[in-house]
């Protein structure tokens, strides 16, 4: 006994002396000191820092916002694949204790012409011994797996978020419109109207008549097919928040919804800590490196250590008073040749790794892409709304004015359809830019890794 103990002794102090395998280093990769296509000097300060509710100010698409987060199938499915990584990580660090079973084995046996049953029971402990950090290498690739798997999970709510915002802007877009639409139905309506009694009277020519039911015709079909695509961009929302199909609420207008006029990106290096796209990366690129270590841990041997007690009788209440029994073991288990099977496994683990590793570096430059493309959108799509919004104006006053050209008979009514033609275009041109906008908006955050505070919010 004394003996075993200090096996038992020995081999717990070798489990911690080697460990097989490289320990992760985050490989170097070329970060800017600020992003191209930004203004000035860089600041730490980001939009990314703010909570969702604060970059999208409409209290109803906040409304909306929060029940997708609560309810949408998304964001349940991920949490559903955190629940099977953090089991799965449980499953591999189980590996580091002893496990214990029970066994009751009867047996029926005749000897000398006389029947016997036997019963055998007994209970036994098994522990492998550690000795390269195999189960401490799969206990990193286990926990490295679960955590990416959380980084995943804030990373669907941040796109379930980006997804809700721009199928609300999208709505509210086509509502401006369909407004647009039936305003300018009603006066090519006006203006149809004023050229048929014209026609009448004799007052009016039968080509100008025509032009304007022409014009009114078209604005009036635009109608249904807006209202047709309403309906699906509405069952777009419902979907994204776990609702049947039905009207979804509105809140400010497409002009009244706010875009900040200033929009920090803060610093690019802290894309590394705060996308979770890249944190799962990363976490991905950690398992696979630990994987490195499993495989080379079975080039060595293992050390199972069993112990066994039980007994054995043919009466089941007197089994452990009649034969009492016990023992305790060591297996030393070693490969001698098994064809280049571990050289190839390393060799796997040592390619994934690879694979994990570029990607990892993949994902931190199409990171910087992607916000360096935001950046210069979200500049150029206000400029392009300031100049837009400025020919709206001028085309209003341009249709005033030849109106009263018009009523003091020094235009032809062709002047006045085709102003009013060309200010329908720019209204909706005007109102396409600023849901352009609004969805920058929504792209810039998410590019950026914000929404830290989604999580909370699904809980």
């Amino acid at each position: 006994m004394k003996r075993a103990i200090l096996v038992l002794l020995t081999t717990a102090a070798l489990a911690g002396c080697k460990i097989a395998g490289p320990n992760y280093q985050r490989p170097p990769v070329a970060i800017p000191d600020q992003f191209y296509g930004a203004n000035g000097v860089a600041s730490p300060a980001s939009l990314a820092d703010a909570p969702w509710f604060d970059v999208f100010g409409d209290p109803t698409l906040r409304s909306l916002i929060d029940e997708a987060l609560r309810n949408g199938y998304d964001a349940r499915i991920a949490a559903a694949r955190v629940d099977e990584a953090r089991a799965r990580f449980g499953i591999v660090t189980a590996d580091r204790y002893p496990t214990a079973e029970y066994e009751v084995f009867p047996t029926r046996q005749r000897v000398g012409g006389q029947g016997t049953t036997i019963l055998i029971a007994g209970a036994g402990i098994t522990w492998e011994a550690d000795l390269w950090g195999r189960i401490r290498r799969s206990n990193e690739a286990g926990l490295a797996s679960y955590l990416a798997s959380e980084e995943g999970h804030r990373a669907a709510l941040l796109t379930l978020t980006s997804e809700v915002a721009t199928a609300y802007f999208d709505l509210r877009e086509l509502d401006a419109e369909l407004d647009i639409a039936r305003r300018s139905t009603k006066t090519f309506q006006e203006t149809y109207d004023l050229f048929d009694r014209q026609l009448q009277g004799g007052t009016a020519s039968a080509l100008e008549t025509s032009r304007a039911e022409a014009l009114l015709a078209n604005e009036s079909a635009e109608i249904p097919l807006l209202e047709q695509q309403i309906v699906a961009q509405e069952n777009r929302i419902n979907f994204l928040l776990g609702r049947p199909p039905g009207p979804i609420a509105r809140g400010a207008a497409l002009a009244d919804l706010p875009v900040p006029p200033a929009v920090p990106a803060g610093l690019p290096s802290a894309l590394l800590l705060r996308r979770p796209d890249l944190r799962a990366a990363e976490q991905q690129l950690i398992a696979a490196n630990a994987n490195i270590g499993v495989a080379e841990a079975a080039f060595y041997p293992t050390l199972t250590l069993t112990g066994l007690a039980g007994g054995q009788s043919s009466d089941l209440a007197n089994i452990v008073s009649h034969g009492p029994a016990w023992s305790i073991g060591a297996d030393l288990l070693g490969p001698i040749y098994n064809h280049g099977r571990l050289r190839n496994q390393r060799r796997v683990a040592v390619a994934q790794f690879e694979q994990a590793r570029l990607q990892y570096q993949q994902s931190i430059m199409n990171a910087l892409g992607e916000v360096s493309t935001s950046i210069v959108a979200m500049d150029r799509l206000a400029a392009a709304e300031h100049e837009r919004t400025r020919a709206l104006r001028a085309n209003q006053e341009a249709v005033r004015l030849v109106n009263l050209r018009y009523a003091s008979g020094l235009s032809a009514y062709f002047e006045v359809l085709d102003a009013m033609e060309q200010l329908l275009t720019v209204e909706n041109n005007v109102a396409r830019t600023r849901r352009d906008r609004l969805v920058e908006l929504v792209q810039f955050y998410r590019t950026l890794g914000g929404g830290w505070q989604a999580e909370a919010a699904a809980k």
